[in-house]
């Protein structure tokens, strides 16, 4: 399932977070980078907002932001 906010594309696949930015930059990490996104629900992972700096998972206490998740590397 993916969310489309913003013209910002997140979604999660075969144990990855994805995300494709306004300009059509595609990135991708292991959900076992992020261990509260790894153990929420579906529903918890699609319930987000976004921001000009990123997103925020409210209910799990998460947040990413953008240049982070550009430039992250484990």
């Amino acid at each position: 399932m993916s969310t489309t906010k913003s013209k910002i594309k997140v979604w999660f696949e075969d144990n990855q977070i994805f995300i494709k930015t306004e300009t059509g930059e595609k990135r991708s990490h292991p959900l076992s980078w992020f261990p509260k996104l790894l153990n929420a629900s579906e529903e918890e992972r699609q319930n987000f907002s976004l921001s000009p700096f990123g997103i925020h998972w409210e209910n799990i206490d998460e947040d990413l932001s953008f240049d982070g998740f550009s430039s992250f590397n484990k």
